[in-house]
This record gives structure tokens, sequence and C-alpha cells, in this order.
């Protein structure tokens, strides 16, 4: 009987719902539908410079009232009052301290929108007149600190004449605390600040008093999150001696060179500031990488088109410990399977290497199949890269499917040298790389030839524009990219060398408006093949685009590049190219994308290509 009861009470109320429902619904519908109503209590027209009118239409509070539909006439009258002062406050966080300021009701019918009008003229901005940089604490009795405070003191972005504002002031208090805890003092700090403010000769006069704290020395090294490899490995891949002094510089270059190893996939390197400052210990936090792992990679370019890769990484090799990296790459142009075994470091960075490799490759107009192998030792460093090893090469080239191969075995000895001097390693836009390669061998088989090989190359980047105060090169400054390269293989006219010792040029990266590997030695039936002689050089110029925010990552260019190959030295015979082209600040490094004319081809082409390496 008591179930019956519930469901009678169910069926009501579920009715009684549903006829509210119905009468609600129209109401419902038209409240939605109905347009959004939209109240102006009055408008408001500022009369001021760009900059100062961007400023307060961010940030005067009066703006915020406009949306009042009750809003008084004498509720105005005392917000304009208000926007007085606040216009004032705002305009002397940009330096001005001396500004006039009208702010007014303009005439309209009693039922238009009333209007309002502010008049800002800011005048002149405040300069600074002095800068006064105070230390206390240890620093002050240790010698050796004089150069850290001569550099706080030559790196104070305010300096004297520079234009006085409250965003400045706090960049530069900032600015000086990073660079005194960056070295020896990862305590100190900023104990008293004064700006001194003369707002009739709009001047500034700034002092500010920083305590150095105790200097600290690197301890021992605490080290968590390593399973796999041993600390002795970690040890040596940072490089932070204990007993050393603290700088903030060592610790990150420590916690790059754990990231570049390949071993760890996020390392955070950090000192201990509440232990005792002569021997505080050094954090080492680690996330180890997976002990093996495979990449897959899909890719294009202009010069071999679609590019299909696949890597194999094993960090830690059964009984050696070694890092094998063994890589598949197809595309248009080249096929090649290798690997590379890498011991780890010793106390000094130096590896043991030894690699091979197997290549089918378009070299000029033949198909060449070479095999490579190569042992040495190798150093790498974020400036300066140093390897030596002994290299056996050998190429069977045909001209033809149909003729014979012909083929070319040498051995030599060689060193290469990388040094680096850029102001980012990713994105460069000032500094320079050079880079050389020594060799030394004889070709193998029936007859045994010396002979030797070297190759110079080098970049650099030049702004065009400096800032007028500290002389440092403009965030949106042009400049000029420059590259060259020199190459030369010296040996007796009949030797034979594989085509992996000699030279070509032509491409993305070389003498845009041909193709890759299109420059080389013109034979009587007009075959391209590698020479013993090359002679490049490309001159850039790249221009940041502005006044486009959404453009403020790319860059127009305009470049001639210039490339020969040859046999002899008299033969060398110039091949240039010119073109536009436009750059974009790509997370992973430039993307490149130029338009070329090949004067010697007599044809356009376009060029892609990604990332930049030296």
């Amino acid at each position: 009987m008591l179930k019956w009861v519930w469901a009678a009470v169910a069926i009501a109320l579920c009715a009684i719902s549903s006829s509210l429902w119905a009468q609600t619904e129209p109401l419902a519908a038209s409240v939605i539908g109905a347009p959004a109503l939209h109240v102006t209590a009055f408008t408001l027209k500022i009369d001021a410079p760009d900059e100062i009118r961007s400023l307060l239409e961010r940030h005067l509070e009066l703006l915020r009232y406009q949306a009042l539909s009750d809003l008084s006439d004498n509720e105005l009258l005392r917000l304009m009052n208000s926007a007085r002062q606040d216009t004032q406050d705002l305009m002397a966080t940009e330096g001005y301290f001396s500004p006039q300021i009208q702010i007014e009701r303009e005439p309209s019918a009693s039922n238009a929108v009333r209007a309002v009008r502010l008049i800002v003229k800011p005048g002149d901005p405040t300069r600074v007149s002095d800068v006064r940089i105070v230390f206390t604490g240890p620093i002050t009795t240790d010698p050796a600190t004089v150069t850290q405070q001569r550099r706080i003191e030559a790196l104070w972005s305010l300096k004297k004449g520079a234009r006085f504002t409250q965003t400045a002031w706090a960049v530069a208090k900032q600015q000086a605390l990073l660079q005194l805890r960056r070295q020896r003092y990862p305590t100190g700090q900023i104990t008293t600040t004064l700006a001194d403010i003369d707002p009739v000769g709009k001047l500034a006069r700034l002092s500010i008093t920083l305590d150095s704290g105790p200097a600290f020395q690197l301890g021992v090294l605490n080290i968590s999150g390593a399973e796999r490899y041993d600390t002795q490995l970690i040890t040596r891949l940072t490089r932070l001696p204990a007993g050393a002094s603290y700088e903030q510089t060592q610790l990150d270059e420590a916690q790059q060179r754990l990231v570049d190893s390949g071993y760890f996939d996020s390392v955070f390197i950090s000192i201990d500031t509440t232990a005792d400052p002569q021997n505080a210990p050094v954090r080492v936090q680690l996330r180890e990488s997976l002990l093996q792992k495979l990449v897959l990679g899909v890719g294009a370019s202009t010069d071999s088109g679609a590019r299909l890769s696949v890597e194999h990484t094993h960090h830690k090799l059964p009984w050696i410990d070694w890092r094998a990296v063994s890589k598949l790459s197809l595309d248009r142009e080249t096929s090649t399977l290798g690997t590379e075994l890498t011991a780890p470091p010793d106390e000094s960075n130096w590896r043991w290497v030894t690699a091979g490799q197997l290549q089918n490759q378009m070299v000029g107009s033949f198909d060449v199949n070479s095999q490579r192998l190569r042992g040495g030792r190798s150093q790498y460093g974020p400036q300066i890269d140093r390897n030596y090893y002994l290299q056996y090469d050998r190429s069977q080239t045909a001209a033809t499917p149909t003729t014979p191969l012909v083929t070319a075995d040498a051995l030599s000895i060689n060193f290469a040298l990388t040094r680096r001097n850029f102001d980012n390693t990713t994105q460069p836009t000032s500094g320079w790389g050079l880079g050389a390669e020594v060799g030394g061998g004889t070709t193998l088989g029936s007859q045994r030839d010396p002979y030797s090989r070297l190759l110079l190359r080098g970049i650099g980047y030049v702004p065009l524009g400096k800032n007028d105060e500290d002389g440092a090169p403009k965030v949106n400054a042009s400049r000029l990219a420059l590259r060259a390269q020199v190459g030369a293989v010296l040996a007796r006219d009949s030797i034979t060398l594989p085509s992996s010792q000699l030279f070509l040029t032509g491409g993305d990266t070389s003498v845009r408006g041909y193709g890759l590997r299109e420059i080389g030695v013109t034979l009587a039936d007009g075959q391209i093949t590698a020479g013993r002689y090359l002679a490049f050089g490309s001159l850039e110029w790249q221009r940041p685009i502005t006044g486009i925010p959404r453009l403020a990552d790319w860059e127009s260019t305009v470049f001639i590049d210039a490339g020969a190959v040859a046999d002899q030295p008299g033969d060398l015979q110039v091949k240039v190219g010119v073109g536009i082209g436009a750059r974009w600040k790509s997370p992973v490094g430039p993307l490149q994308i130029d338009l070329a004319y090949g004067v010697a081809a007599e044809r356009l082409r376009l060029h892609l290509n990604v990332g930049f390496t030296f």
C-alpha cells in the first residue's frame, strides 16, 4: 500500500514541475533572446602624446565608472577631481613630475551622453643626475671583489643622463642585486634605496646600498635522483670542485652540461645557503633519461626533398657502459646508415669515440657509395670543441649504371677545432664563430700517395645599431651576417681520393640559387664532380620587422652568395647567387625562407632551412 502512495506523490510532483516550466519557459526565452543593454555614463577623450595616452587608457581609474547607468553629475564631478591626482601619479611613474593637467566637462545636449575631456601636457621628463652605489659587508674587505664591484657599477642600467621611470628604477635595482648574488654572495640584500626627485629641475638623484652577506665556497655534491649512472659520471660532468668560490654562472654551465650529455631529462643545481658558507653543499637534483630511446623523424627540405629517419639510442651498453647511437636516414639525395659509440667523459671531459657509416649519395653528377670508419677522442664545451681521430674512407663511384665502379681508399689523421663566441647559441644576433680542420694521410691500394687536407670556416654577426647609453646592440637593430669557407687538398695530380675528402658547394646553407652540391668541377662532358679547392663567401643584411606586433619574431633579409670549386686554384670560377628572404624565430632556432637567383644557372630557387649550428 505504501509504495502506491509514494508513486502517486511522485506523479503529482512531476505534473506540478511540468506546469511551472510551461509557465516560465516563454519568460526565460524572452530574457535569453533579449539584446544586452550597453549603458555609457560618459565618454572620455584624452589629449596627450601617444605614449601618455596609452598609459592612461590602460590604468586611469576614471574609466572603470563609464558603465554605471545611475552616475549623477555630482558623483561624476568628484571622480573627475580624483582623476586629476590619479593622472599625476601615473605620470610620475614615467618620470613626469610637473605635468600640466586639465580635466573638464564638454558642452552637450541635455539628452546626450556626457562628455569629459582630459588634457595632459607632460613637459620634459626627469633625468638621472647622479647615481651612488654603496657596498657594505665582507665584500668591502676582500681585494678579490674589486672587479665584481666595478662590474655591478658598470652594468647599472639607469645611468646618469637617462630618463627616470619607476619601471627602469625597479629593474636597475633588481639587476644590481642579481649581479651581486651571482658571484660569491648568494645571500646579498638591498638594505636601502632612495630616489631623490627635484620636480622643478627635473632631476633624480639615485642611491642604493647593497649588503653582500658572507662569501660562499662550494662543498660536496648532494646528488638526488641518480639510480642508473654512478656519481663519478655526474661529478665529471658538473666539474664543480669543493672549495671553489661560488659563481652562479658555473652552476648554470654545469647544469647545462648534464642536460646536454643526454643521460638526464631534467637537472636543477643550486647551493644550500642555509649551511656553512665556507663549505656549502651543492644540491644536484636529477631525473634520468630512459635507458633506451627510439626516435622516428619526418622532415623535408628544398635541397633533398622529403626525409625519413629512425634513430636508436642506448645510454649504457652492457659490459662497456658506452653510449651507442644508431641512425638510418633516407631522402631524395642520400641514404645513410651509421652508428657511433661514445665513452663516458674523463676528468678533463675528453671522451673516446668510434663510429662507422655506410652511405649512398649523389655527389655532383655521380652516384657514390661510401664507407667510413673513425676512432679518436673528442671534447665538447659551450664555446670550444676539439676532436682528433684516425679515419678510413672508401668510395665507389659510377658515372652511369653501365660503367665500372671507380674505387678509392684513404687513411688519414685529423684534428678539428671549433671556437664559438655568440650572444645566443640558437638565435645569434651578434658574435662570431671559427672552425678549422687539419688532416693528413695516404691513399691505399696498389698506389700509395700522401696528401693533406685543410678546411677553414667562419661566421660573424655585426649589429648596425647600438644604444647611446651603454653601447650595447639595440634589440631591434639590423645586422650583417657574414660567412666564409676555404678548403684545400694538397696532393699529386694523378692520385685518386675518396669523394668524401674533396669539396662541393651549393644549397640551402652555402651558395643559394643553386642545388645541393651543384657547384663543383665541370668535366668535359658537362658532368659535375668534387674538387680539391673550395672558396665560399656570403654577405646578408638581416632587418627585424617592426611596427606590426604579430610579425615581431620575423626578419627580412637581402643577401649575396658566391662560391667556387676547382682542382687548381687558378681554375676557380665564382658562381653568384642573390636574393631576398625572411627569418622566423621558431622554438628550435631560426626558420630560413629564401628566394634566390643563381646568376650562372639563370633560374630562381626557393630555399628552406631550420635551426642554427656551428
